[in-house]
């Protein structure tokens, strides 16, 4: 039982901290919290840069179905024009055939 006894006074002894303890403790927890807060800030970062992406993309898409709409109304316009001409020419043939054939008669 001394052994023991011995051993246990031995651990219970009040020893000094090491030289420099509380400093080394207190640059380790600084450190912790600037890595803390440098990897919140690029989760941050992050973030913003994928909501920034997400809003470009969508942009685009929807600049280009406009642009589409746009097309497409212009290429229906010119159709109309082209139908108004042709409804106007096929108008005026039948005013001719019709003069030609009652000159004819």
């Amino acid at each position: 039982m001394d052994d023991f006894e011995q051993e246990l006074r031995q651990a219970m002894l009040r020893r000094p901290a090491p030289p420099r303890l509380k400093q080394k403790i207190l640059e380790h927890r600084k450190r912790q919290n600037t890595e803390h807060v440098h990897a919140r800030l690029l989760m941050w970062q992050r973030l913003a840069a994928s909501i920034v992406l997400a809003a470009m993309a969508g942009g685009a898409y929807l600049w280009h179905n406009a642009e589409e709409h746009r097309k497409g109304e212009e290429a229906r316009q010119q159709v109309l024009t082209a139908l108004r001409i042709t409804s106007h020419a096929l108008k005026q043939m039948n005013q001719q055939l019709a003069e030609h054939s009652r000159n004819a008669e």
